[in-house]
């Protein structure tokens, strides 16, 4: 191809002027800077979002089940129903409620969840976050009381550790001639879990789901199901299938709903980050528009030459693009594989380290989208692309016959 062979020889002569090589150099680190910033930047934002996406479902089901009622009595039936549905992987019955906590006069309020430690796993994660004791403790007694295990954070609060009796109360009690009498039990501490989120880890207690029955003296009820689905991406779908499924009184949320202005802040953040790196990728491009304009201007006697000679005009602008072009497909695979290199470095090593105290997480978490990835390659050359067409453009309105007339 003539307009490539005359544009790779244009880019990789010896310049008299060495000048606009130095610029043709900037021109690739700027979008080489702006790709390798972009990937790095974006891929941490990911990072950050999978790792909250994870405590998060870890705590929670993808999707929950409720009566208007207020109480699920049959739900055993309402379990093989939402298992019908295309998606679903597991479900377990739950009890959710506001408790206190005592612990020899050091009270905090807490949230009760009674599970089904056998089926709970299949749901959420919170097998994988008890960091002392075990989730299959809650169906045992010890000294006659059932275990409980309480966050991390709480822990510290009432000073209760594994092995300690702490007292668990309902402000719902039972009503006597006296008035409402609160309930009353007592616990052993079996297990500490630490979900990485404080506002999990500083309220939430979980006992199993017969003890909470008996607790709260709700006898075969339960609160609600937990869903998990195979894509929870698809959990708001999922979930409208579910509501379709079971009819009135059940209704269902998802955990997008229960997180949404925590995500939306989020991808509003990436999106914004995106546009603030894309200006040095612009920056690159400015460069390639000033590159190529001197490259037009000194190659005037050349032009005229290869118009003289029968070269048309659409040929001498293709000569520049692709030589903008080259430019810019070289910045944009530089930066890829230097963003990356950077990211593998990142994941691999987790040589940044973040304040444990102050973040939720102790290293930079890493996570390369591949859309991400060809989303930042395919503007960048767009970039580069419509960086080509002025100095082009520019280069096919030159006089043959003014530019050779004193040669």
């Amino acid at each position: 191809m003539f307009e490539l062979f005359m544009g790779m020889r244009y880019l990789m002569a010896k310049r008299q002027q060495t000048f606009i090589s130095i610029i043709s150099v900037i021109s690739v680190l700027g979008v080489m800077t702006g790709v390798m910033a972009l990937i790095v930047v974006l891929s941490v934002m990911n990072g950050f979002r999978a790792d909250l996406m994870s405590k998060i479902l870890g705590v929670n089901s993808h999707i929950l089940v409720f009566n208007y009622g207020g109480w699920l009595e049959d739900y055993k039936l309402a379990e093989k129903k939402i298992k019908k549905v295309e998606g679903v992987l597991a479900t377990t019955p739950f009890i959710h409620s506001q408790v206190m906590l005592n612990n020899s006069g050091h009270i905090s309020g807490a949230v009760l969840r009674g599970i089904d430690p056998e089926r709970a796993s299949d749901v959420i994660g919170l097998n994988t976050m008890v960091k002392q004791g075990s989730l299959a403790s809650l169906n045992q007694d010890i000294d006659g009381s059932p275990g409980i295990i309480i966050g991390k954070e709480l822990s510290k609060q009432i000073g209760a550790y594994p092995g300690d009796s702490v007292a668990l109360i309902s402000p719902q009690g039972t009503l006597t001639p006296m008035g409402r009498k609160p309930n009353t039990r007592k616990f052993i501490v079996c297990g500490i879990f630490e979900s990485g989120m404080y506002e999990y880890d500083a309220s939430m207690v979980y006992i199993s789901l017969n003890e909470a029955q008996n607790f709260m003296g709700m006898g075969n009820r339960i609160t609600g199901l937990g869903v998990k689905v195979k894509d929870p991406y698809l959990s708001d779908k999922i979930a409208i299938q579910i509501k379709e499924e079971l009819g009135s009184p059940y209704w269902t949320k998802d955990w997008k709903i229960m997180n949404k202005s925590l995500f939306s802040a989020l991808k509003l953040e990436k999106y914004t980050m995106f546009i603030i790196l894309a200006m040095i990728v612009i920056v690159g491009a400015l460069n390639i528009i000033s590159t190529l304009v001197m490259v037009v201007m000194e190659k005037t006697r050349d032009i005229a030459i290869l118009r003289a000679m029968g070269a048309s005009a659409k040929s001498i602008m293709s000569i520049f693009m692709l030589q903008g072009v080259v430019i810019g497909l070289v910045g944009t695979i530089t930066g890829l594989i230097s963003g990356l290199g950077i990211c593998h470095f990142l994941k691999k090593y987790k040589f940044i380290d973040l304040p444990s105290d102050v973040y939720y997480i102790s290293t930079l978490p890493v996570k390369v989208d591949f859309w991400d990835v060809c989303i930042v390659a395919l503007v960048t050359l767009l970039i580069s692309f419509f960086a080509t067409i002025y100095p082009s453009w520019y280069a096919t309105k030159l006089n043959p016959i003014e530019a050779i007339r004193y040669e």
